[in-house]
């Protein structure tokens, strides 16, 4: 059987560290990569396409679309859904990064031979615990696995290795290196957060020196200073890092206007009463996403979840859902070209008047919203096609 590798993936933004997984990689890659929705809850700071040709230009061969209601999940349920897309094309490998070196086959393993005790003591646990806590609980009483909080990769990749169990798929860990936790641009491999900041924080200086150029002879906008990241991308895709990007910034008013105009916000997908409650209470104050959340989030209800229900009400996702059926193609390579052959039937690479995934389509369209250079995000796009050397 020959070797494809999946990997789970944002790539919010794509940086050196992820060029770094993709080439501990052999054979041809498939990425299932989020869409415009992040999984913490957030936008993505640049749109699918933007990132899926990030990837292609530094070693992906076939990238596809995670629908929205499975990209913006927690870790379990995000897993899932991916693996479940990346086991449909033919996976052999799943590859991710991770900040421990365990053997996740092994892990993999516990799960499925104790899936149902397991599960039961999850169930069995005190209801003000969050989900991640009862989580952690159950991996440490089963697998002995110690969490010290900073271990983002780890979380995630235990949960690939719950999604992975009894699919006959080899998980492959890479371990992480650099400083990738750190908000700042330091020596070697930076955070994908730091990234964003750096980038935000240049948008800012260079709209102001447009302001200031238009002030005095010259008409020309000022252009994007990469030279402070040029070090933490790859070289083949910083010009790229100049394309239009989002934050949440530029969606919090439509979100206050949703909560505050939306009388039944309990019947948005994991919004229960006393979530509503709250969230109508605190929208009065809350002069920006993250003062919203602080606002809100309680033990039991995590900031991680908080964004992600606030993500739920902006995007309008309904308490019930189903999963598109096809898989959406956002590029490929001649080898991931190969893939897709054996794959007809299963896949969709090109929107037109019959829709993929309705709930992600609208997605899309609110994503665009988010900076008035958005390119349209479905409706005609084709995939992009790496073209070899």
């Amino acid at each position: 059987m020959t070797k494809i590798t999946g990997i789970i993936a944002e790539f919010n933004p794509f940086h050196k560290g992820h060029e770094y997984l993709l080439n501990q990689i052999d054979g041809p890659k498939i990425v299932a990569m989020s869409g415009n929705w992040m999984q913490r809850g957030e936008p993505a700071i640049f749109d699918k396409w933007t990132r899926a040709e990030m990837a292609l230009s530094c070693g992906a061969d076939l990238v596809v679309e995670l629908p929205v209601t499975v990209s913006v999940q927690a870790a379990d349920f995000f897993a899932s859904g991916a693996v479940d897309i990346l086991k449909n094309l033919g996976i052999t490998d799943l590859a991710f990064g991770s900040e421990s070196a365990i053997d996740y086959n092994e892990i993999a393993d516990i799960y499925e031979t104790k899936e149902t005790e397991m599960e039961s003591f999850i169930k069995a646990l005190p209801e003000q615990l969050s989900y991640p806590e009862k989580t952690q609980m159950m991996w440490q009483h089963f697998t002995g696995i110690k969490f010290d909080g900073n271990t983002p990769n780890h979380v995630l990749a235990l949960a690939y290795a719950k999604a992975a169990a009894g699919e006959n798929i080899n998980l492959q860990a890479i371990k992480r290196v650099g400083k990738f936790h750190s908000t700042k641009l330091t020596e070697g491999f930076a955070s994908a957060t730091a990234l964003r900041q750096s980038l935000f924080s240049l948008t800012e200086r260079k709209n102001l020196l447009t302001e200031q150029t238009h002030q005095s002879v010259s008409q020309k906008p000022a252009i994007l200073d990469l030279s402070a990241i040029k070090n933490h991308v790859p070289s083949v895709i910083l010009e790229t890092y100049a394309s239009p990007k989002t934050n949440w910034a530029a969606y919090f008013p439509l979100l206050q206007y949703k909560i505050r105009l939306d009388d039944h916000l309990e019947n948005i997908f994991q919004v229960n009463q006393e979530l509503s409650v709250r969230l109508k209470n605190a929208v009065k104050s809350a002069k920006n996403f993250d003062e919203l959340v602080e606002l809100v989030y309680t033990k039991r209800y995590t900031k991680a979840r908080v964004r992600r229900l606030l993500t739920y009400i902006l995007l309008n996702i309904p308490k019930e859902f189903n999963l598109p059926k096809e898989i959406h193609i956002l590029g490929f390579s001649k080898a991931g070209q190969e893939i897709l052959a054996q794959n007809r039937g299963k896949i969709i690479s090109k929107i037109g008047q019959k829709p993929w995934d309705e709930l992600t389509q609208k997605a899309d369209e609110i994503y665009q919203l988010g900076n008035v250079n958005f390119k349209e995000q479905n409706f005609g796009r084709k995939p992009i096609i790496k073209r070899e050397k």
